[in-house]
């Protein structure tokens, strides 16, 4: 199973597997990928301009045959999977980091697998359908339900990389058809793993969440992680020194270059008694409907009385704006729709001078870019993100951490809160409507600002930024 892979895993964690972590690595892996054998031959591939972010080009398969012609650099290539929208969001927040960066000379591309029309892609496409399911489940059921799957989630040994690597092998078509000088950062472990395995030897990692666990990093890739706990973990788990490096969170650049400004406005607001702005985003796998929903109707008071204004982003889950719908409904609070990028764009503009019509704006789309956009745009708008401790946890704003999906999130929580800028995990709507009291009646949400301020003058922030600027120094010491 192993003997032509690119990279040996076992010698990246310490040795190989005993009798019983074999067996399980393999059938794990046939359940994966059934008796299919990899394939290496990579698809050919054109760019074109994205219609959503200038200057970005994307990349997708060229159905006649032929990759499109070559830049006077090999470009930057932000590789990511479209599995949830955390690792879709780390990738842009990524490139709007190559984007307008006068030391880069190179053209950012964005490299999804899922763009590649293949039969690699529906293998992916498979797998997440199965993970976003257990979300759900875990999320409306609670119970052991949710402890089984909170288990399963933190769980990442040795095996798990060995199996994740494996299943990569399969993926090494996806990327067969870039220029093997390219540096490759890739936001899903997946893309990673798949690029060391195709060759390619500028591949940087950017390792998610603040929980360690082998699956997040990769065998002959630097890998990137947020915060220092995690990079201690790291260490001590084996991972050599030489293949990890402490960066700072993955943050989009009009989030940081934004910080002194935004936490400026926040501040205001809450001395001249304007309504706390609340937004309160679905995740890609939409999860969580029962607290969220529980939680708009806990939180209908305040939105009557003019206390608090409700930002909420069903994003490209129609079964969550139906429940939006239909929980504001039922509690009397009227609300205006937002549905397209055109909106979400005009709506933020407004907000830096003016109050919404309405207390409750509802935020859905067809579109799944902008589902994913919309809380970004919407941070600097907002006064607290009500999320669940994901990608979410480490931005630059005041959080309140809301009841998780799976327990290796918890940590990400614990990070928000020993910098300042969030609460620990909020597991009950009511201890989140108090929380939410706290904004309104305390200094808090002046404090958390203070907090983002201080990090970001030591570059709390910077990991995108950090992210690209390593890119491109290998790829002028590797020439």
């Amino acid at each position: 199973m192993i003997k032509n892979n690119g990279v040996s895993v076992d010698d990246f964690v310490g040795g190989p597997p005993n009798a019983a972590s074999a067996l399980k690595s393999w059938f794990l892996t046939r359940l994966n990928v059934g008796s299919r054998v990899a394939k290496k031959e990579g698809y050919p591939l054109k760019t074109e301009d994205s219609d959503k972010v200038t200057g970005l080009k994307v990349t997708s398969r060229n159905e006649n045959g032929a990759n499109s012609s070559g830049t006077a650099k090999p470009p930057v290539v932000v590789g990511t999977i479209r599995m949830g929208f955390g690792h879709h969001r780390i990738a842009y927040a990524t490139t709007s980091w190559g984007l307008g960066n006068s030391d880069n000379d190179r053209e950012t591309w964005f490299h999804d697998f899922l763009n590649i029309d293949s039969e690699e892609a529906q293998m992916i496409k498979d797998m997440d359908k199965l993970y976003s399911k257990g979300s759900r489940l875990a999320s409306e059921l609670g119970g052991p339900v949710e402890k089984f799957w909170g288990s399963m989630t933190k769980s990442g040994d040795e095996d798990s990389l060995r199996m994740t690597y494996q299943f990569s092998e399969h993926m090494i078509p996806l990327l067969n058809g870039l220029d093997k000088n390219s540096p490759i950062i890739a936001s899903h472990c997946m893309v990673a793993c798949a690029a060391v395995a195709a060759g390619f030897k500028n591949v940087i990692n950017l390792v998610i969440d603040n929980h360690a666990q082998w699956f997040v990093v990769v065998p002959g890739a630097l890998n990137l992680v947020q915060g220092p706990s995690n990079y201690h973990e790291f260490l001590k788990m084996g991972v050599p020194e030489k293949d990890l490096a402490l960066a700072g969170h993955w943050i989009p650049r009009d989030l940081v270059e934004g910080i002194p400004e935004t936490c400026a406005r926040r501040i205001a607001r809450r001395k001249a008694g304007k309504p706390l702005r609340i937004i309160i985003p679905v995740g890609g796998a939409g999860a969580q409907r029962k607290f969220i929903v529980n939680l708009v109707g806990a939180l209908s008071g305040l939105v009557k009385e003019g206390k608090v204004q409700l930002f909420l982003n069903a994003a490209d889950h129609e079964h969550m704006k139906t429940a939006f719908v239909g929980a504001l409904e039922s509690n009397g609070m009227d609300y205006d729709n937002v549905v397209d990028m055109k909106g979400v764009q005009a709506f933020k503009k407004k907000m830096m001078t003016e109050e919404p019509s309405k207390n409750v704006t509802l935020f859905s789309y067809d579109d799944y870019f902008t589902a994913v956009a919309t809380t970004d745009i919407l941070c600097n708008v907002a006064d607290v993100l009500a999320c669940k401790p994901s990608e979410l946890a480490f931005y630059p704003i005041p959080k309140l951490m809301i009841r998780r999906v799976g327990d290796h999130e918890a940590y990400s929580a614990l990070r928000a809160s020993e910098l300042g800028d969030g609460t620990l995990e909020i597991r009950e709507v009511p201890l989140a409507v108090k929380y939410v009291k706290l904004f309104l009646d305390t200094n808090l949400l002046e404090v958390m600002c203070k907090s983002i301020e201080d990090n970001n003058k030591i570059g709390i922030y910077d990991g995108c930024k950090n992210a690209m600027r390593l890119a491109l120094e290998r790829a002028e010491q590797m020439k």
